[in-house]
């Protein structure tokens, strides 16, 4: 799979990227999950009930001690596959193109990826999780333990995403279907 594979779509945008990049990273690690093909993806994680595997490089296995009684995380992954240069985006499911930064799609000029999976155990340097949505050899990039109290923001809102409820709030109470 190549970054041809994801586009671009009519209505889409795309920009030169930089000459060089401005840091370095490293991965920690691979991910492990049933899906080999993009079209085998859940298109979020919270569609994924799938049983997955964070496989961490031995170097940095010491990193999960006291992670054991944890119940879930934030795991950081390299989406390697998503185009890079895309900075405006067609959705299936939308009427018009979207910046990428109003949208948790791959394809971004950094293709990080995050989700917050239930941790189902660890077992050396191998942490089972529920909860991803990307495809099986997936650079992993970081895994922090999730914290209610801090990372929970209940009143958080999209605005397009808002305004597409309150379109298909109208269209019902006027009698027709919503679009």
């Amino acid at each position: 799979m190549t970054q041809a594979d994801f586009g671009p779509r009519p209505g889409e945008e795309t920009v030169d990227l930089p000459a060089a990049f401005d840091a370095g990273l490293y991965f920690v690690g691979r991910v492990r999950t049933p899906w080999t093909a993009r079209a085998e993806c859940p298109r979020n994680s919270a569609q994924s009930d799938a049983v997955c595997t964070l496989e961490v490089d031995p170097r940095f296995v010491p990193g999960l001690r006291s992670l054991e009684r944890t119940t879930h995380l934030i795991v950081l992954y390299w989406m390697d596959r998503a185009p890079r240069n895309l900075v405006a985006q067609q959705p299936r499911h939308a009427p018009e193109p979207r910046g990428t930064f109003a949208l948790r799609s791959p394809a971004r000029p950094n293709p990080i990826a995050v989700s917050v999976v239930e941790m189902l155990g660890i077992e050396g340097g191998t942490v089972r999780v529920r909860g991803l949505d990307c495809l099986d050899g997936t650079p992993l990039l970081d895994i922090k333990p999730y914290f209610a109290k801090t990372d929970a923001r209940p009143e958080a809102r999209v605005g397009w995403r808002e305004a597409e409820r309150e379109a298909e709030v109208s269209g019902r109470e006027g009698g027709r279907p919503a679009p």
